[in-house]
């Protein structure tokens, strides 16, 4: 594991209830609203997801950088055939347990303490995501790859944008925390999707984020392409 990771998994160890908790609303009233103003684009990037995740009755799924479970739990929800999570704190893996339990889909999900990398599923999913993962991943590249490679339909990843108000803010508070953060432009994000050999790709900006949806072939799932406004 190299010292980056290990630094990784200290953090979210550590934050694994914080984090929790921007997506349970467990907080006070005022930290409640600020989440809702500043975090927003958060809350945005998950229905993204969601939306452009369809179908998901009876399909695959592969959730790398699961942190507390909610995308991975939202598809078994919406009926996902089998949900795997992953993730590389321990901590954030209990929280998913927990959660997936007590919203009644355990059988249906699966989390694995592991980085993707060194993850060899023996079998491909129909859409693979990683979200709020490319920040804190110094060389996008050999993960995108390992994503498109193992992924039948399509990949949903975000990344979060390089001019925004936020980003240097953002930089210092996880630098002092010792948590390596990494910002990205739109051409950057294209250029990254176009090597790591998806068949085509859409950028969309959601707030201080971009969402991209990449597709691992040209066919076609459901009848007709998800139509996604760029």
């Amino acid at each position: 594991m190299s010292e980056e990771i290990q630094s990784q998994t200290m953090y979210w160890n550590a934050q694994a209830n914080a984090f929790q908790s921007i997506y349970s609303h467990q907080k006070p009233g005022v930290a409640n609203f600020l989440d809702r103003v500043f975090r927003k684009d958060m809350y945005e990037r998950f229905a993204f997801t969601i939306d452009h995740s369809a179908p998901i009755e009876g399909r695959t799924f592969l959730d790398v950088g699961c942190g507390s479970g909610l995308y991975s739990i939202e598809f078994a929800k919406k009926g996902a055939a089998q949900v795997i999570g992953i993730d590389i704190a321990e901590n954030m893996l209990q929280l998913c347990s927990d959660s997936a339990t007590q919203a009644g889909v355990g059988e249906r999900c699966r989390f694995i303490h592991t980085d993707l990398l060194e993850f060899n599923p023996n079998a491909t999913f129909d859409v693979s995501i990683g979200i709020g993962l490319f920040d804190y991943i110094r060389d996008p590249m050999p993960v995108l790859k390992k994503m498109r490679r193992v992924t039948k339909d399509r990949v949903i990843v975000s990344f979060p944008r390089f001019w925004t108000w936020r980003a240097p803010i953002r930089k210092v508070r996880l630098t002092l925390q010792n948590c390596a953060v990494y910002f990205y432009t739109a051409r950057r994000v294209a250029a990254l999707m176009k090597d790591a050999g998806f068949a085509r790709h859409t950028i969309v900006q959601v707030g201080k984020l971009h969402c991209v949806v990449g597709f691992s072939s040209e066919s076609v799932v459901g009848g007709k392409w998800n139509t996604i406004a760029c």
